[in-house]
């Protein structure tokens, strides 16, 4: 896949989906407050399940244009929406934790990805925005790290993307570094899982 055509499906993405990426982000924020004042425990869960499977159907099945994207990316958020929202159900009492220092810092690097993508030199609607498949699972990881339950094939499939984020050299996407960080910590909490389930 070239950096024309990355960027191509990116811009075409951003301009017919704005107004439903701004409210699925006031969504994913009151979302977030309903879960961590303990007034909908669930909601964060299955919030960040619409999230991802709006990016597979919206993003890749939708606009994407090669294969990696309809075979790959395209399954891969399905899952996560699929596993979040199946998650959100059946452990509605879990919940989420007061993020630690780090999960802060993915939380403000998640915030900033639209400034960082413009520092770069992304114009809209070439640049990054918050409602895309980098930023969702980059909030994904760093949000589901703070529930005591995890499901070890979410995880999973929400570290292997998080670890594409090698390509931000190869596309000039060096926004998606954040994305690459929170891949790395999502194979820490993946391994940290493992240790628990053995003990």
């Amino acid at each position: 896949m070239s950096a024309d055509a990355f960027w191509d499906v990116i811009s075409q993405y951003n301009q017919t989906t704005t107004g439903i990426q701004l409210v699925m982000l006031v969504l994913l924020i009151v979302a977030a407050i309903l879960s961590y004042s303990g007034k909908c425990k669930t909601a964060l869960k299955l919030m960040l399940g619409v999230a991802n499977l709006f990016i597979s159907i919206a993003f890749f099945a939708i606009f994407g244009t090669e294969p990696i994207q309809k075979f790959f990316a395209l399954p891969l958020y399905l899952g996560s929406g699929v596993l979040f929202i199946y998650e959100g159900i059946k452990n509605r009492d879990d919940r989420i934790n007061k993020p630690t220092i780090l999960q802060v810092i993915m939380l403000v690097l998640f915030c900033f990805y639209p400034l960082i993508s413009i520092l770069f030199g992304g114009r809209f609607p070439r640049m990054v925005t918050h409602v895309m498949p980098c930023p969702i699972v980059s909030l994904s990881i760093a949000l589901y790290a703070g529930y005591n339950r995890k499901n070890k094939l979410l995880l999973l499939l929400l570290t292997i993307w998080g670890l594409t984020g090698v390509k931000s050299v190869i596309f000039a996407a060096y926004e998606d570094i954040i994305l690459l960080l929170c891949g790395i910590y999502g194979v820490y909490l993946f391994i940290k899982e493992a240790k628990i389930k053995r003990a």
